[in-house]
């Protein structure tokens, strides 16, 4: 086993076609889905494409199979990661990606009409009320907020999670899980109100705007 790094390089490895598995998130470890990110979008991201308007920030966006597919689209989209690999993916597949933190600074910062957190991102800095109060800065007045959650009965929590790959392991990072059951609550608590859920195949999806129920 190597020496502890970081998770941008462990997650780099990662998406250069290393085996990786995140333990501390459920009981057993488990594989990170690489392959389906780094493949083309299916039919059930599209449908979630689908939810998104006008222009989209795609936080977490990963190796761009979601920004590449609203590019393809005529959307404008921006692809936003912390990890180098991750946004010279998204850019090599014809999306624009910038190496970004969610709670940096951003480009047009309160006129993005969609936020885009698909695949669990969510769990960002392991404290869903502090993303979903960032992500909703960065929204115009009518804007949306997508946000992939976990099936009906998962317990949200906040872990320290880890990345292995290929025995190189992660320094310890926070993570947390949100499922439908509790993610109105959550809204509701930054000024946020939920839109009927959508179910796409397996997966749960809940779309968040600022004001009142439409």
């Amino acid at each position: 086993m190597s020496a502890d790094s970081s998770f941008t390089a462990t997650f780099s490895q990662a998406l250069r076609g290393g085996a990786c598995y995140v333990l501390g998130l459920h009981p057993d470890p488990a594989e990170v889905p690489t392959g389906r990110w780094s493949a083309a979008a299916d039919d059930e991201d599209r449908a979630i494409l689908d939810l998104c308007c006008g222009p989209t920030l795609d936080i977490g966006c990963g190796p761009g199979r979601m920004a590449a597919a609203l590019a393809e689209r005529g959307q404008v989209v921006l692809g936003i990661d912390v990890v180098p690999e991750a946004v010279d993916q998204t850019n090599r597949r014809g999306a624009s990606a910038l190496r970004r933190d969610v709670f940096g600074v951003l480009p047009a910062e309160g006129r993005w009409h969609t936020a885009l957190l698909a695949d669990g991102n969510i769990g960002i800095g392991g404290d869903p009320l502090a993303l979903l109060g960032r992500v909703g800065e960065l929204l115009a007045g009518e804007g949306r907020i997508v946000v992939e959650v976990a099936e009906p009965g998962v317990a949200s929590r906040a872990v320290w999670a880890v990345l292995d790959c290929e025995g190189r392991r992660s320094r310890p990072f926070r993570w947390a899980v949100v499922g439908v059951d509790d993610i109105a609550d959550l809204a509701a608590r930054v000024g946020l109100v939920l839109d009927p859920l959508h179910r796409v195949g397996a997966r749960w999806c809940a779309v968040l705007h600022k004001g009142e129920s439409r």
